[in-house]
């Protein structure tokens, strides 16, 4: 009843309302003018032949997660062909820049039956995967029409979220009846989705941890690791503001023992580049900004990383990672990736936006987490002077990572069910 009410309501207000703030969005740049027609179901370019798997996400970061299970459904299935569908100008940048063949990048329409009809009647997919937090109406009531198979992937419900839903349950029985099956992040989104009203749900795994390997330059790590040379060095990557300064004063009490210590920073927000180094300085310690092609020199104390795109290259060089915005209430960064690169991980308390991931790596004995940076001091003291604990450390944080790229198989298995049953315009017949 809600979907059928939305409906119309979307149809009668969109001329009178919704219009206008569309116009809007035209002329502030957030809509690709070249391309709206794809935003009214009206695509310019045809359907590739044979079997079509869509994908949706949002914004950036749910667009990038994408790649590697993109990828693992080109590779299993050769004559297949993905579409991405995201909302935004930069993720469609983003997207048409990084999808492989065989894969291609459409507008997702805008949330009026009219458009959602037009589109999905025009591309008639055979599986839908969504990886968007927000759930629309209009599509997904349009796959449903079409007997759509339509899973979520990385489903996340925060206690908010779930609290707010809980109040307006018709609601959400109804836009979740729409999904084949609900994935959730974690076994307890997996809990929330079916009290919610999802049909079938499951937990296996965060696509998220699954990414591909990060770009590494491999002039860049030759001219780098020339003017490293042999001194012993640790990082500290997506640092954020007061951070960079408590990771200088480890820095310059480690250097008693460790004189010809090396100390990088890849600071979360690289425009905080100079910034940063004025406040190291203060310290008595010199510091050099990649930003401005400073070399880094036996003197250097302090290398600022403050550009983009090469924390691949950083995670290469280093062996020892600690991660940052957990020495502040900020709720840490990802910690996957330096561990896929086979790096000796430390992480600082407040690392609870990954709890459920640190619980696993804990387990695994791949992470390790300090109090405050006296313990960071003796944890790298102790990294630096055992090679043997460090090499440990090193692999148990790598196979950990390998492990969770399992999810990709999940994933893949369900969706081979949905592949292989009829397709929706078998169904249709």
């Amino acid at each position: 009843m809600f979907l059928k009410i939305y409906n119309t309501l979307i149809t009668v207000l969109y001329p009178l309302v919704i219009q206008s703030y569309v116009n809007k969005r035209k002329q502030n740049g957030k809509e690709d003018v070249s391309r709206f027609n794809e935003r009214i179901g009206r695509p310019k370019m045809p359907r590739p032949e044979g079997k079509l798997f869509w994908l949706h996400g949002a914004s950036v970061g749910e667009s990038v997660s994408m790649l590697p299970l993109i990828n693992k459904i080109l590779e299993t299935y050769p004559d297949a062909h993905v579409m991405v569908t995201t909302g935004t100008v930069t993720s469609a940048d983003v997207m048409q820049k990084r999808l492989p063949e065989r894969a291609f990048h459409q507008f997702i329409p805008i949330d009026n039956p009219i458009f959602t009809t037009r589109f999905v009647k025009y591309w008639h997919p055979d599986v839908a995967l969504w990886f968007e937090s927000e759930f629309w109406p209009a599509v997904l009531s349009s796959i449903k029409r079409k007997n759509i198979p339509l899973i979520l992937i990385n489903g996340r419900i925060s206690n908010k979220t779930f609290k707010r839903w809980q109040q307006f349950d018709f609601v959400c029985k109804e836009l979740l009846g729409c999904f084949s099956l609900c994935l959730g992040q974690s076994e307890e989104d997996a809990y929330r989705l079916r009290v919610l009203g999802a049909k079938e749900t499951a937990c296996l795994g965060n696509l998220k941890y699954a990414g591909l390997p990060l770009p590494i330059d491999a002039k860049a790590k030759k001219e780098i690791t020339k003017q490293i040379g042999d001194r012993p060095l640790w990082l500290a990557s997506s640092t954020h503001d007061d951070e960079e300064i408590r990771i200088a004063k480890v820095h310059k009490r480690m250097k008693e023992k460790f004189p010809q210590l090396l100390t990088i920073i890849v600071p979360r927000h690289p425009n905080r580049g100079e910034e940063i180094a004025q406040e190291i300085n203060k310290l008595d310690l010199t510091t050099a900004l990649r930003s401005k092609q400073e070399k880094l020199t036996p003197q250097t104390d302090i290398y600022i990383a403050d550009t983009i795109g090469e924390v691949g290259l950083w995670y290469d060089v280093a062996k020892i990672v600690f991660i940052g915005g957990s020495l502040i209430p900020h709720g840490g960064q990802n910690f996957i990736e330096p561990s896929r690169m086979r790096d000796a991980v430390i992480v600082g308390p407040h690392m609870h936006n990954f709890t459920d991931a640190m619980s696993r790596a804990k387990k695994a004995d791949a992470v390790m987490q300090v109090t405050d940076t006296l313990e960071l001091e003796e944890i790298l003291t102790q990294l630096l002077e055992n090679e043997t604990l460090l090499d440990a450390k090193r692999s148990l944080a790598y196979n950990w990572a390998a492990s969770e790229t399992k999810v990709l198989d999940g994933i893949m298995d369900k969706i081979c069910l949905l592949y292989t049953s009829p397709s929706p315009r078998d169904r249709q017949k």
